[in-house]
């Protein structure tokens, strides 16, 4: 059974086929890793799931439901969350107000939002931050406040586009252990350069080269292909 899937789903942009003919399958609880040289449509085709833009043709199901044409705000209320590779922090806000502002999505009581903000700052380490101004966070945090925002949701779906970009190694390391811990519960889509952090984390991976799935498979199934390393991992 899969919680997302896309059928036959494109975009183009004055006739350059930025997605074409995307067929992918998320199943429940697993780690997806979505990676590919700079320009394959990554980000494009993650728009596309999360209801940014609009396909040119093709469909996608959440739960088996069409959502092909509902927007970005109705998809979070279905479920699912996510983290965009240019960080889209309030940055004039506090950092626990701007956590706060993605839980009343989900829950009106105030003092329920309050506690769930707290918890998600402290599940990414930034509990001692709370009532600093976003935007004096250094870039690093900035991104893991995002990933707060996306987990106070309680998403099924959590997509983070370039979520350790910025992270120190000791960063890093802790973001790996909160995403075991995240997809225990939901599913984890991974749109990731950092290719150690791919192979740690990833149940599969699916490579994405011009816009379309070049290859899908385990870590080592996908590091052993002799296409994915001549298109991405030969030239990383």
């Amino acid at each position: 059974m899969s919680l997302l899937a896309t059928q036959h789903l494109s975009k183009s942009f004055g006739g350059l086929d930025a997605v074409k003919n995307v067929n992918l399958t998320l199943e429940p609880g697993k780690i997806r890793a979505l990676i590919g040289p700079n320009g394959a449509g990554k980000t494009t085709l993650v728009s596309l799931l999360c209801g940014r833009i609009e396909p040119t043709s093709g469909t996608v199901t959440f739960r088996d439901r069409d959502i092909t044409k509902l927007p970005a705000h109705a998809r979070i209320s279905q479920g699912m969350a996510y983290t965009f590779q240019i960080t889209s922090v309030f940055a004039r806000l506090p950092v626990i107000e701007n956590v706060a502002l993605a839980a009343r999505r989900k829950w009106p009581d105030a003092a329920e939002v309050e506690r769930r903000a707290r918890d998600a700052l402290s599940r990414v380490g930034l509990a001692d931050r709370a009532d600093q101004i976003a935007g004096d966070l250094a870039y690093g945090h900035q991104r893991l406040l995002e990933v707060a925002m996306g987990l106070v949701q309680d998403p099924e779906l959590l997509i983070m586009d370039e979520p350790t970009q910025g992270l120190s190694d000791a960063e890093i390391e802790t973001f790996k252990t909160l995403v075991r811990e995240v997809a225990e519960d939901a599913t984890v889509l991974l749109i990731e350069h950092n290719m150690r952090v791919v192979m740690e984390l990833a149940d599969r991976i699916t490579v994405l080269n011009f816009g379309e799935i070049l290859a899908e498979g385990t870590p080592k199934e996908i590091h052993e292909n002799p296409a994915v390393q001549a298109a991405y991992l030969g030239t990383s």
